[in-house]
């Protein structure tokens, strides 16, 4: 598709009038009554009064919560390969120039290029060659007026010359060359430190760490550099109706999905996570479990769906810390948590059990997390504006994260087609999807042909 993954857009809104649920308050709003809007201050963000169940809070606090607690781990320095992905740490500082002698560009002859200044087709030049070099040659060469020295790429410049001719301008002679193009003083010379000169900065803070960037490093002589490390992000689902993967469930049972999904996902996003499957139904197994990964984890992700009263995960989760669970106003997943837990406080994220609303939450909260914990600069993946191909209804009140397939138009921009209606958790129709159709909490229907917002969900971003 060509979509970047690495900044962010505006929302475009579409709005009509029409009949509505609102799901904080169970309460219809009959067509007529103009474009819905939510408030402008969040209430969820503050603490209900005595008594009151917590109101809905927006995507935005929820997410502005983990973001403003989640740590970045301290730079560690890796072998330059180990590095591949992560973020410098340190300006790195060249101790060599590079190149670090006068060499040649490619290959051909090295001479004087006023010798050659008035070659042309027309009127070549020949001079005598007296003597080759190719890479790796050390031995000290020069010309004088009138001679030229055979030269490969990147082998060492003879005295006296100050430029190349490339072979395919000459008759590529042996004794004599004829040349039939002039060259300027420079041309096809790479000069000491034309690169890198001995100590300037080589490697930027801040710079991921790609192919090229280690080949630099190497270059200059680096076989560590300080990073950004991978956070460790360990892995568990909640239910008693979870059964591992090489078990068949029973009737009532479920596989457990969702540990291996948030982990791959969360390697996408560039931690090394840790999977550690079901949670025990034990409780002071159960409390062990959480604590170990308190010592080995720097965020821990669950999924679950845990009931409000006298749940043996929230109560576990409470002993160890303050992990709070709240409503917040998007579909699906309209309940997340979110806390730390452990003598030195681990952030805890806590998203729905349902596998399609998992892998949703993660997309808005975990992973702008685990890019900020990387020292990324831009956390979000990019949007863009996407024509939408059939009518989507939303709640209103609720942002909406529906599933969709989205694809160039050939006359220009995106079209985008929505996968089930958001309230069918559908694995294989989520497998197919490649971007989130995102629908704000003020709209509640968006028509065939109207602007929607899409996020693309690109692998490695």
């Amino acid at each position: 598709m060509g979509v970047d993954d690495d900044s962010s857009a505006t929302t475009v809104r579409q709005h009509r009038e029409t009949t509505a649920l609102d799901l904080r308050s169970g309460a219809v709003t009959p067509a007529g009554g103009g474009v819905q809007h939510t408030a402008q201050i969040d209430p969820g963000a503050m603490p209900p009064p005595p008594g009151q169940p917590e109101l809905p809070r927006t995507v935005e606090s929820h997410l502005d919560e983990i973001l403003g607690v989640v740590p970045q781990p301290d730079p560690i320095e890796l072998a330059v390969l180990d590095a591949q992905g992560l973020l410098c740490a340190e300006e790195v500082v060249s101790k060599r120039a590079l190149p670090a002698y006068d060499q040649s560009a490619l290959d051909g002859y090295a001479v004087r290029a006023e010798d050659v200044a008035a070659a042309a087709v027309q009127n070549p030049v020949q001079l005598s060659v007296v003597g080759e070099t190719v890479a790796g040659s050390a031995g000290p060469t020069s010309i004088g007026p009138g001679l030229a020295h055979k030269v490969a790429a990147g082998a060492l410049l003879p005295g006296g010359a100050d430029a190349v001719v490339p072979a395919v301008w000459t008759d590529g002679g042996v004794v004599t060359v004829t040349v039939h193009a002039g060259v300027a003083p420079g041309n096809y010379v790479r000069r000491t430190g034309d690169d890198v000169a001995a100590g300037t900065p080589a490697v930027a803070v801040g710079t991921p760490i790609g192919p090229a960037q280690i080949s630099l490093l190497a270059a200059v002589g680096r076989e560590r550099v300080l990073v950004r490390p991978r956070p460790r992000v360990g892995i568990l689902s909640g239910g008693g109706e979870l059964v591992d993967i090489a078990s068949d469930p029973a009737p009532g049972q479920a596989v457990d999905v969702n540990s291996y999904a948030l982990a791959a996902a969360a390697r996408d996003a560039g931690a090394d996570a840790y999977r550690s499957g079901i949670l025990p139904s034990d409780a002071r197994r159960l409390s062990e479990v959480l604590e170990s990964q308190t010592l080995r984890s720097d965020l821990i992700l669950i999924s679950g769906t845990f009931p409000d009263q006298g749940d043996m995960v929230r109560e576990a989760l409470a002993a160890l810390g303050d992990v709070r669970f709240r409503p917040v106003t998007m579909h699906p997943g309209s309940v997340q948590a979110f806390g730390r837990i452990g003598r030195d406080p681990v952030p805890v994220i806590v998203v729905p059990g349902e596998p399609v609303a998992a892998l949703v939450a993660f997309e808005v909260f975990v992973r702008p997390a685990i890019r900020l914990m990387l020292g990324k600069r831009q956390l979000f993946r990019r949007t863009v504006q996407a024509i939408c191909a059939q009518p989507v209804y939303s709640p209103l009140g609720y942002r909406q994260y529906l599933h969709g397939q989205v694809m160039r138009h050939p006359d220009g921009g995106y079209v985008v087609e929505p996968l089930g209606d958001g309230d069918e958790a559908m694995l294989a129709r989520m497998a197919r999807a490649n971007c989130l159709i995102v629908v704000d909490e003020d709209v509640t229907e968006v028509a065939a042909g109207g602007l929607v917002t899409v996020m693309p969900l690109l692998l490695g971003g």
